[in-house]
Parts: C-alpha cells; sequence; structure tokens
C-alpha cells in the first residue's frame, strides 16, 4: 500500500507558487493562501509567491525565471485553466516544459471527478519539468487546489512517499543537460 516509510528522512523542498489572475491580489487570494498554508504545514521552504494577470508572456517569464533558481525545485500555479478568452495558463507553460506528466493530469481529474463529477472537463490541469523544475498547472479555486495538494503533490513531494516519489528524482531531472556538455 502507498504510504510514508518513517524510516525514512523528511527533505524539504523549495516551492514557488503563482496565482493567475486578474482581479486577485495577496490579501483576497484564496487558492495561493491555501497552498502557502499547505506547503508549509507539510514543512516545505516557500521561496516565493506572487501574483501576475492573464498575460502568456507574464506567466511564462515569471515561471521561467522561477525555474532557473537553484533554490525553487517545484513551481505551482492557480488560475487560468478554463476555457475562457483569458485562460492563458497552459499555453503560457507548456511550451517550456521539456517532460509533460500526463498522469498528473489524470490523476487530477479522477480526483476532481470524485469530487464535482464531470464539471472536471472544464480545467485544463497540466504538469510538467523544465529546467530540472517540477510545474503543476492548477485551476484557480481554492477546492482544486486542496484537491491537488492533498490527493497528489503532498505526497509526491515528501520524500518518505513509497514506492516512489519525485524528491528522489530531482537531482537527476537535468542529466540529458549534464550529458551534452560532457559530450
Amino acid at each position: 500500500m502507498p504510504g510514508p516509510d518513517e524510516t525514512r528522512p523528511f527533505i524539504p523542498v523549495g516551492i514557488a507558487i503563482l496565482t493567475v489572475s486578474d482581479t486577485r491580489t495577496l490579501a483576497d487570494d484564496k487558492s495561493g493562501d491555501t497552498l502557502q498554508a499547505r506547503v508549509l504545514e507539510a514543512g516545505h521552504k516557500l521561496i516565493d509567491r506572487a501574483i501576475v494577470t492573464d498575460d502568456k508572456v507574464l506567466i511564462r517569464e515569471r515561471v521561467e525565471a522561477w525555474t532557473k533558481q537553484d533554490e525553487i525545485d517545484v513551481v505551482i500555479t492557480t488560475g487560468g485553466t478554463g476555457f475562457t478568452g483569458r485562460d492563458v495558463t497552459p499555453e503560457a507553460l507548456e511550451p517550456l516544459f521539456e517532460k509533460r506528466m500526463d498522469g498528473f493530469s489524470e490523476v487530477f481529474h479522477r480526483i476532481s471527478y470524485d469530487k464535482i463529477g464531470t464539471s472536471t472537463i472544464q480545467s485544463r490541469a497540466t504538469g510538467g519539468v523544465a529546467n530540472a523544475t517540477f510545474i503543476f498547472v492548477l485551476p484557480g479555486s481554492p477546492g482544486a487546489c486542496k484537491d491537488a495538494w492533498d490527493g497528489i503533490l503532498k505526497g509526491q513531494l515528501d520524500y518518505r512517499h513509497m514506492p516512489c516519489n519525485f524528491v528522489e528524482i530531482m537531482p537527476r531531472l537535468d542529466e540529458h543537460l549534464k550529458r551534452g556538455q560532457s559530450r
């Protein structure tokens, strides 16, 4: 059965949270607050948190800059995954992905379906890896952020989670870059 192996140490990871919204501020960002509380409660390091408008260039620039900071291992975005004209977070970030994480979207939708039924298809949640940094693109509702964190990210970002987790592979995410440099 999957779960924590208490004989292994907890290893905190550095996380940045980006809220994508034309209307939110840090004072009323419930989704960002939800993620921040869970990140800190789990024992991880919140390295940065920001809000940008629904603008592809601004979203991409912020996330790409974070992926180049050594202390940031994970970027979690919330907002902009729907179908309206301003929902552009997947379009902004998927071009950065060196590797897509199709399973993240599939598991997120499975968890979401159990809570909100077929309405889950209105989200384009996605995930991938860029610059040896995990990127998770979540919907803008606090409920979706809770579902993604509690159902996927909390376990996968815990080195003790077995049979496997993201933390144990983090040191090897940039192997393709190192291999290319040694030639």
